[in-house]
């Protein structure tokens, strides 16, 4: 597999890293409904079987929950990827979750988070969002900070914009960015892209098949059977009209693109993201065994021209 660099940093990733969303389970506000642990494990094994070296995952995934997974999964792996993990998001006693970029609260994050890891040093830090908008200076200092102390090795920023990245590049440089990116949302290419392309900013994105929605293996019957605590269900504007309708028919037109090259609606997702030369690599979620390998396919393979041009006609 032809590994990428990172932005300025020293790490050689694979195009698709593992999406640790998803395994944080049910029970709070982004929740995806419930998640079996044992499930979420063999799948990050398969995940490192079939070369993927990277995992993204947050603090706020599960309140907590996702980092722990990764840190049972990855228990006595010699081949072990890299870890990523986010902070800014906060929970109290209640699960209410809350903003902060206080420069106390980002290094109590990053304890509690190399705790639940159970890690000594974290490969990619990063700052999950720009909020408060007007602490973005105190937190990012803090990120770096911990960076000089040795407990981060590399540190990013997510779902910001390109003048809030300005901003932090005046106090240390940036590795990367994780904004969301997909057929359905393209917002990014504008403004954000190019600026990270003119600054060696790496560019992980999330959601390249829309929360699964283009993987080709959803209906209005599925949909409407998803369990209350996934926050698709009432949350994610993509899985509700009048959204729903069009998206459907560009999955069936996802199938025609990828039939003759035997790659599924999902992969041809991940390969149209992944064509973008801004982007550096795919998060790509999955919560049961088989799905990442369903997905693999997209790491080499390319649309030709003439297929992006038939999708994008349909954008």
């Amino acid at each position: 597999m032809h590994l990428r660099q990172l932005g300025n940093s020293d790490l050689m990733i694979s195009p698709i890293g593992f999406g640790a969303w998803a395994i944080g389970g049910g029970g709070w506000a982004f929740g995806w409904g419930p998640q079996d642990d044992a499930a979420s494990i063999a799948t990050i094994h398969e995940a490192i079987d079939v070369g993927i070296n990277w995992i993204d995952t947050a603090a706020v995934y599960g309140l907590g929950h996702s980092e722990e997974v990764v840190a049972r999964a990855l228990e006595g792996v010699a081949n072990r990827p890299y870890v990523f993990t986010k902070c800014a998001r906060v929970w109290d006693e209640n699960r209410s979750i809350g903003k902060s970029l206080k420069a106390v609260s980002i290094r109590k994050e990053c304890e509690a988070s190399l705790r639940r890891l159970r890690i000594d040093v974290i490969d990619l830090y990063q700052v999950h969002w720009p909020e408060p908008d007007e602490d973005v200076e105190e937190g990012w200092a803090e990120v770096a900070k911990l960076q000089r102390e040795g407990k981060v090795r590399w540190i990013g920023v997510s779902n910001f914009d390109a003048s809030q990245m300005a901003r932090a590049a005046k106090i240390a440089p940036i590795t990367s960015l994780q904004p969301p990116y997909s057929m359905l949302r393209r917002e990014i290419e504008t403004d954000i892209l190019p600026y990270c392309e003119a600054n060696t900013i790496g560019t992980l994105v999330y959601s390249p098949m829309q929360s699964g929605l283009l993987t080709g293996t959803w209906t209005r019957e599925r949909i409407a059977a998803l369990p209350a605590d996934d926050w698709r269900k009432e949350k994610n504007k993509w899985f509700q009209e009048p959204n729903l309708t069009r998206n459907l028919e560009l999955v069936e037109h996802l199938k025609t693109v990828g039939a003759p090259h035997g790659k599924s609606p999902g992969e041809v997702a991940i390969a149209w993201v992944l064509r973008h030369p801004a982007v550096t690599a795919a998060i790509v979620g999955a919560r049961k065994p088989g799905q990442l390998k369903e997905l693999m396919g997209a790491i080499e393979w390319r649309l030709s021209d003439s297929e992006a041009a038939s999708i994008e006609a349909r954008l």
